[in-house]
């Protein structure tokens, strides 16, 4: 809210007229909050982050622009999530989400065992060069969702099942036989498809090393879209944003309202013993 929307709030409830200074000095009090969360040391561990990004209308130089708020989600290794940060840019791209995993790095973050990103080019890249032991995985209902960009829409449902096919294979070597068999039956027609899969291969299948329950949590970038969803009824009823930080302070306070940890997934017991087997002495796997 703005300090006139704050003011009149106020007035209208309480019938109380509280000058904008007053109102300035307490929501600039939240900013220094949100500094010092933004600041605040890291686990040296996580299991899971999931990268992405949302958009928000800010004022800049006088213009509503269409700005990026990139958001890093973690599992910790008791299974909780946990908003690592939030920062805003003009646009969504490798080289700022670089600056971002360099400054996870710089506030204590040793080590990524899985990221889950939404096949951003030069991003699996970005990650590696800052921890390069951290497996990538391209986010699969990105992928699908790029997939049906090239196909019609009475075309959809009869070709989802062999889409499907792909991703719910038994391993990575049937997942290319799906493929291979997708394109026998679609590639004429939708040449594109198969095309993207095949770019984005080495990032689609590393999910296929775990068990069925456990590859629903780390193929798709489905945790963060939920945590977009309650930020966007919070920004929904908004025109735009005076500046960044006005942003910055409405987004921590709905992140801080919704609770800054979430209770571990049903499957974390099992993704536990999975994943102290695929990375060894790499997870830490106690409780703290």
């Amino acid at each position: 809210m703005t300090v006139r929307e704050i003011q009149g709030h106020l007035a209208e409830l309480y019938g109380t007229d509280v000058s904008p200074d007053l109102i300035s000095r307490v929501t600039d009090g939240v900013l220094d909050e949100v500094r010092d969360w933004q600041n605040r040391p890291l686990d040296p561990v996580y299991p899971v982050v999931f990268f992405d990004a949302l958009r928000v209308k800010i004022r800049d130089e006088g213009l509503v622009k269409n700005k990026a708020v990139y958001v890093a989600l973690a599992i910790n290794p008791n299974g909780e999530k946990e908003v690592l940060g939030l920062w805003i840019e003009q646009s969504e791209g490798a080289k700022f989400w670089l600056k971002v995993v360099n400054e996870l790095k710089a506030r204590g973050v040793n080590d990524i065992l899985i990221a889950v990103v939404d096949g951003l080019k030069g991003f699996p890249e970005a990650i590696t060069s800052v921890f390069p032991q951290t497996t990538v995985q391209t986010c699969i209902v990105h992928l699908i969702r790029n997939s049906l960009a090239f196909v019609s829409w009475k075309d959809r449902k009869s070709l989802m099942p062999a889409l499907k096919a792909i991703y719910r294979a038994e391993n990575a070597d049937m997942a290319l036989v799906r493929l291979e068999e997708f394109e026998a039956e679609w590639g004429k027609r939708y040449p594109a498809i198969g095309a993207t899969w095949r770019r984005a291969w080495q990032h689609a299948v590393p999910f296929f090393a775990f068990a069925p329950a456990i590859r629903k949590m780390i193929y798709t970038t489905n945790a963060v879209e939920a945590l977009h969803r309650s930020l966007r009824k919070i920004i929904k009823t908004r025109g735009s944003f005076p500046n960044d930080e006005a942003a910055l302070k409405l987004l921590y306070l709905a992140i801080k309202n919704a609770g800054m940890r979430w209770r571990r997934s049903i499957e974390w017991t099992a993704a536990m013993g999975q994943f102290a087997i695929q990375f060894g002495d790499r997870f830490p796997g106690t409780a703290r």
